[in-house]
């Protein structure tokens, strides 16, 4: 039976306060019986008590001391309610938790990884929407990961509290009621493996792994609606895609990528975010590089509008990237 993501997000930090003792979670309203704004502490505190603790309302503050218990040797995990409030929290995580890796003389272990519900499609407005990952690419010693329901939370989990450097965890809310996949499958049509030395990359094909025509790159909030338009397009233009959802958003490994790449007739990078400086710009101009002189068009790129995010649900889904805005961009130009 399947379980569902916000569930396999559940099990996966009682996995993890298991099997490390040291292991603390600070955030706002998460213990029990609240036990956090979307569940996913549901339990913690009761089975741990001590240590899962509801702080004060300052994203400053918690970022700060789930920090400073990293540095001091703990582990941390640190809820921000909404991705929005994460800004607040900018300067702690950045100019102290990120450095502190790096600037004593020698490497410092800071094992803090910051959780943070992001995205939209959910009618929550302009301040309780948006997907802040383009603020946070390119700082030194802070890694980017992103849930998707094609990657084992517990897994990603046990990855990221090993890092040894601080690591924010995007987890798109419109995911939280979605099933996880598993055994291989997705639905009746599509199946899925895993790629990279880490098997970090989720590949998503038809039958065949090495037969399509175009390839999507999406983060996981994005599979569904990646999946969505792939369905049309083989359905109603016989055209298969594969689509590939890396856990980690940066730092970019691009490497297992690459050779499905080189043999696309299209490479879509589609992203939540407004346009300007983010992950999906990264990502095109690092695989431009890389591959220029073997691809057969540049490379595309596709993003939510630049706008605030309304909270009206019919404004809102005409702003923020839908199936079928990857379709079109997919099947503009597209031969049969």
């Amino acid at each position: 039976m399947r379980t569902r993501v916000a569930e396999n997000l559940n099990q996966a930090l009682h996995r993890a306060f298991a099997a490390d003792e040291s292991l603390q979670l600070f955030g706002e309203d998460v213990e029990d019986p609240y036990g956090g704004a979307f569940k996913a502490t549901r339990g913690l505190s009761t089975s741990y008590p001590g240590r899962v603790i509801s702080t004060p309302l300052s994203e400053s503050g918690i970022l700060g001391v789930g920090a400073g218990y990293a540095l001091a040797g703990g582990r941390a995990i640190v809820e921000v309610m909404f991705g929005d409030f994460l800004l607040l929290g900018l300067d702690p995580l950045i100019n102290f938790a990120s450095k502190s890796v790096g600037m004593y003389g020698s490497p410092q272990s800071v094992p803090l990884v910051v959780r943070c519900p992001v995205g939209g499609n959910r009618g929550y407005g302009p301040t309780h929407s948006q997907h802040p990952s383009k603020h946070l690419i390119g700082v030194p010693h802070l890694a980017l990961y992103e849930m998707s329901p094609l990657h084992d939370i517990a897994t990603t989990f046990d990855r990221l509290l090993s890092l040894g450097t601080p690591a924010v965890y995007f987890e798109d809310k419109v995911l939280y009621t979605q099933q996880m996949c598993r055994d291989g499958r997705v639905d009746d049509i599509f199946r899925f493996d895993h790629i990279g030395s880490d098997r970090g990359i989720a590949r998503v094909y038809v039958d065949d792994p090495d037969e399509y025509r175009h390839v999507i790159v999406a983060p996981g909030g994005l599979t569904f609606r990646a999946l969505d338009a792939m369905r049309r397009l083989l359905l109603e233009d016989e055209i298969e895609c594969v689509l590939l959802v890396p856990s980690r958003l940066y730092p970019l490994d691009v490497e297992p990528m690459l050779p499905l790449l080189t043999r696309a007739e299209k490479i879509l990078v589609v992203e939540e975010s407004p346009p300007g400086g983010t992950w999906a710009t990264e990502l095109a101009h690092v695989v431009t590089e890389r591959l220029w002189g073997r691809l057969t068009r540049p490379v595309q790129v596709l993003h939510s509008q630049m706008s605030i995010i309304p909270t009206a649900r019919h404004l809102e889904s005409r702003i923020l990237v839908q199936a079928n805005d990857i379709y079109q961009a997919l099947i503009g130009g597209a031969d049969g």
